[in-house]
């Protein structure tokens, strides 16, 4: 899927990779116009994670190109398409459970931002303002998802990618997450989510692929998207 007139702010053409000489992922094109959310669905093992950490260089590609803001970052570090404006917030929420709310945030502010501000994130998470000083490990799930979702703001991306980031959390928290996602949205930065709660990725997308066994099996917009094609690809998800 390419849209008319508009130059992706990342592109991955025909990628092939996986886990050591395991291939999960099969000849995957798929294209992110600035400033829009798009959707990544699929059932379990389909290649949604691996897509992601492809994306953000945790896994090397065998065969394709990846192409950031139009420059190729196929074998760039995962710290320098950091730089280059490419933020992975993966499954499990990876902080350091026993530093303060406050110390997880000074320690996501990247080297190359000028403003070690963090309060856009406090701003975007009030709660993580009022827990400031408790340690991140005492905290709910929620607010440490809440936490790790919040280095979204603090990298100056261009693009965030976003694995699985409601599972397990109360629906209260899942609103809250996906407010902050929907500003991220708004400020102009790209969004690729991958979500168990198809629903709620579809009401915010721009646009949608379906993986199954590594491959893309549709793509287009959420109004293309009709529930017997999702369903074929995805029984048993939460549809």
């Amino acid at each position: 899927m390419m849209v008319e007139g508009a130059s992706p702010i990342l592109e991955l053409s025909q990628i092939t990779g996986g886990y050591g000489e395991t291939t999960v992922l099969r000849e995957v094109s798929i294209s992110v116009p600035p400033a829009k959310v798009v959707a990544v669905l699929g059932p379990n093992g389909a290649g949604k994670t691996t897509l992601l950490r492809t994306c953000s260089g945790l896994l090397r590609a065998s065969s394709g190109q990846i192409l950031l803001d139009g420059r190729d970052i196929t074998r760039v570090a995962p710290y320098k398409r950091g730089e280059r404006g490419l933020c992975h917030i993966p499954e499990g929420r990876g902080i350091f459970r026993n530093l303060s709310v406050r110390e997880n945030l000074v320690m996501s502010v990247p080297p190359w931002r000028k403003d070690k501000s963090v309060d856009v994130a406090m701003d975007a998470f009030p709660i993580l303002r009022t827990r400031a000083a408790q340690t991140a490990g005492s905290m709910s799930g929620g607010e440490q998802q809440m936490l790790a979702v919040a280095r979204a703001y603090l990298s100056d991306p261009k693009v965030v990618l976003f694995d699985e980031v409601s599972i397990g959390l109360a629906p209260l928290v899942i609103d809250s997450i996906y407010k902050s996602m929907t500003a991220l949205a708004e400020r102009g930065i790209a969004l690729v989510i991958v979500e168990q709660y198809v629903h709620r990725a579809l009401e915010l997308a721009d646009y949608v692929y379906v993986l199954n066994h590594g491959t893309v099996r549709f793509s287009g917009t959420p109004d293309e998207l009709s529930h017997d094609t999702l369903a074929s690809e995805y029984i048993g998800g939460n549809l």
